[in-house]
């Protein structure tokens, strides 16, 4: 399944003025990294986003938020976000922010 091109050019430009973005194209979808770290990303129409775990109660309150559970296992710290909860630009900002200000305390992996 393509990711969502219109959404990937959207998140683009909300990441623009982040001091080190790379795009990556992951399975099913695209990753954006920061700093070297998983952020967000797309899979099909879903944002994926990378969140403290703190705020997952919080998020997964929001329209169209779920857990991310791409393995049928859900990953902690991990949400998608169907198309219903990132429509607005509002809303597709906030689940951008909430994983750009995680960003600095999430652990990088393990270079092979």
């Amino acid at each position: 399944m393509a990711y969502n091109e219109i959404l990937a050019q959207r998140m683009r430009d909300l990441l623009v003025g982040q001091p080190i973005v790379e795009e990556k194209k992951m399975m099913a979808g695209l990753c954006f990294m920061v700093d070297g770290k998983m952020c967000v990303g797309i899979n099909g129409d879903d944002l994926m986003a990378r969140i403290a775990p703190e705020q997952m109660d919080t998020a997964l309150a929001r329209s169209g938020c779920r857990l991310m559970d791409f393995t049928g296992r859900p990953m902690k710290g991990y949400i998608f976000v169907s198309p219903q909860g990132t429509e607005e630009h509002t809303s597709l900002e906030y689940w951008i922010d909430l994983a750009l200000a995680f960003n600095p305390f999430a652990k990088a992996s393990k270079k092979k």
